[in-house]
């Protein structure tokens, strides 16, 4: 089976509708990070805006933040970012009316015929995701050559050994592009590369080591006094696991902060609109976006991924995104954002990720 993305077909812009549109109204931004009144607020699918009789598709785009035209283009800017004086694009319908047209169906995604009343239209633990799995493998396989994947991690994959070298497998052969994640996944598996260990328990075992409670903060300490993670996989000799892999074959990692850190390592951003900055640049690009247990996370970077990418060649192609969770509530709260964008596979992530490379032959 050999995978093949989607064609995306552009509006008709010599229609009628498109015609006899206004052009759109802008307003000064009246201070810094404050849009004007009646400001646009962006969606997740491909937007077009009549700016001096010409249709402007928004090449960047973020859902929740405002439109603003700046030399000659649209650029998608978060609240926060907005300067005095930023034109905003102004108007709340979707349709042309304000001359801004919101456009769902470019990719011509399938629509399932169904009868009124069916049986089992949500996923949950009882979908069977046979087909899933195979879709992935064959799309994993195209975007290793001509996309970008990133993978947005909780911890889950550090506490199990087989979940470390499967993973590790999939940065060795060129499956993983980025990686967003939290302190607690690197801190636990680089405990579990020093000491065995993630959180006390053997990632093998699973049994509690004597005064294992320290080991993750000991691990913590360790790095920061080497004053680095790559220096302490070097001067520690480190020679396994996720975060050893990405520093070996250079694949960045963000890794953003919360109250509840320990240490932390010395790379994670205090700062949450740093680090939500620095995961927006790894998303900028992003053709397949890959979320694994971890709710908070997963939300944060489904509000920044569009269900499209405008590549440099000015093709238009679609953004997969799936969420994988033991959680229902977390694959369905992302499949909320629309069936082309958001996928859900509710399982145990550490047996997802063996099965996954198992499945690509790693």
């Amino acid at each position: 089976m050999s995978f093949e993305l989607r064609k995306f077909t552009a509006p008709d812009f010599t229609e009628e509708i498109f015609v006899n549109a206004p052009n759109a109204v802008l307003a000064e931004s009246p201070f810094d990070a404050v849009a004007p009144e009646n400001y646009h607020a962006m969606s997740i699918f491909p937007e077009y805006f009549k700016i001096n009789g010409q249709w402007l598709l928004a090449e960047e785009s973020r859902m929740d933040c405002v439109p603003v035209y700046e030399n000659g283009k649209i650029i998608v800017r978060e609240f926060r970012l907005l300067k005095k004086g930023d034109l905003v694009v102004t108007g709340r319908t979707e349709n042309c009316e304000d001359g801004i047209y919101v456009y769902p169906y470019g990719f011509h995604e399938e629509r399932q015929e169904q009868d009124v009343f069916a049986f089992r239209q949500n996923r949950s633990r009882e979908t069977a995701y046979s087909k899933d799995y195979d879709d992935l493998y064959e799309l994993l396989k195209y975007e290793r050559e001509h996309g970008k994947i990133v993978w947005v991690m909780g911890p889950a994959f550090a506490f199990d050994n087989d979940a470390r070298n499967a993973f590790s497998k999939l940065v060795a052969n060129g499956y993983v592009n980025a990686i967003l994640a939290g302190n607690a996944l690197a801190t636990h598996d680089l405990e579990a590369a020093y000491l065995s260990t993630a959180l006390g328990q053997n990632i093998y075992t699973q049994k509690s080591q004597p005064n294992g409670h320290y080991n993750h903060l000991d691990t913590i300490n360790r790095v920061k006094y080497h004053g680095s993670i790559a220096k302490f996989i070097e001067e520690e000799h480190i020679d396994n696991g996720i975060i050893y892999n990405c520093e070996k074959y250079n694949i960045p990692y963000v890794l953003a902060g919360s109250i509840r850190d320990d240490g932390p390592l010395p790379p994670v951003h205090a700062n949450v609109y740093e680090a939500q900055n620095a995961m927006r640049d790894q998303i900028r690009d992003a053709t397949t976006v890959i979320c694994m247990a971890t709710t908070l996370h997963t939300i944060a970077t489904g509000n920044m991924t569009p269900s499209y990418r405008v590549l440099k060649d000015g093709t238009v192609r679609q953004v997969y995104f799936y969420c994988v969770d033991i959680s229902e509530f977390t694959v369905n709260k992302l499949s909320d954002r629309g069936s082309l964008s958001a996928k859900g596979i509710v399982t145990n992530v550490q047996d997802f990720i063996v099965n996954l490379s198992k499945g690509l032959n790693l």
